[in-house]
């Protein structure tokens, strides 16, 4: 394996509310919340799973698969049965995203409370 320059430490995604949207994705991934401030991390022994979100006002969520702000990230999950981790995330408060692959059904788009995309991936 070639030494890189660098070692991945974390994923940060602008939100509204970083708490909650962070209260979201602990639910989903079952990682605790390790550090509150304007800057939140919920982490499974660190890098590289290790999330956090960050404040911005104003913030404006991506818009997918066209528009005027495009997707530039998402996160992909990995569940065993879809249509169970369909209706759990739907009661931690995602959307599922109206556009969904035609003929795949090895993958279905969510929405996270602050507007992110994100997949949930049959194992």
């Amino acid at each position: 394996m070639m030494a890189g320059i660098a070692e991945f430490r974390t994923t940060v995604l602008d939100c509204p509310e970083p708490r909650a949207l962070a209260e979201f994705y602990s639910r989903l991934l079952g990682w605790p919340v390790t550090y509150d401030d304007d800057w939140v991390v919920v982490e499974d022994g660190g890098s590289p799973k290790r999330l956090a979100f960050q404040r911005v006002p104003g913030h404006r969520p991506p818009t997918w698969p066209e528009g005027d702000r495009p997707q530039q990230l998402h996160i992909d999950v990995t569940v065993t049965d879809l249509d169970k981790a369909e209706r759990q995330v739907l009661e931690i408060g995602a959307t599922k995203h109206e556009r969904q692959p035609s003929e795949d059904d090895s993958f279905r788009v969510f929405l996270d409370p602050a507007g992110h995309t994100f997949c949930l991936c049959r194992d």
